[in-house]
């Protein structure tokens, strides 16, 4: 089966990171009821290879930031599209957002849809 993904990154004031995972959380299942198939979010932990650009850059992180990096899974583009006009909708997510003080800045964030194109499942699981 096919599937679409959308993917981002971005950086958070790691100050506030214990907030952002609660928003997350909530905002992970909100998606979810709209359509997603799962939901991740992750911190970085090792964001820097010899010889490549990393997150920070992309992002312009600064010292007192962290990285996040996130996906979500659809079954299809098109269900991604009506998922996401459906989250923008949703009155939870602007209270969410109104609630929250996490320094996200949407400005700063590189997001793209994508197709798969290659994956290998692990068949032992």
């Amino acid at each position: 089966m096919s599937h679409y993904i959308d993917g981002f990154v971005h950086p958070i004031p790691r100050v506030r990171l214990d907030e952002y995972k609660r928003l997350v959380a909530a905002v992970a299942e909100i998606w979810k009821e709209h359509g997603a198939l799962d939901y991740w979010e992750c911190v970085g932990d090792d964001l820097h290879l010899e010889g490549t650009r990393s997150f920070i850059d992309l992002v312009a992180a600064t010292e007192d930031e962290t990285i996040l990096f996130g996906w979500v899974v659809f079954d299809s583009r098109e269900a991604r599209d009506l998922a996401n006009e459906k989250v923008a909708a949703d009155p939870r997510m602007e209270e969410l957002m109104a609630a929250s003080n996490i320094g996200f800045d949407a400005q700063r964030m590189a997001y793209g849809g994508f197709q798969p194109f290659v994956s290998s499942p692990n068949v032992n699981a």
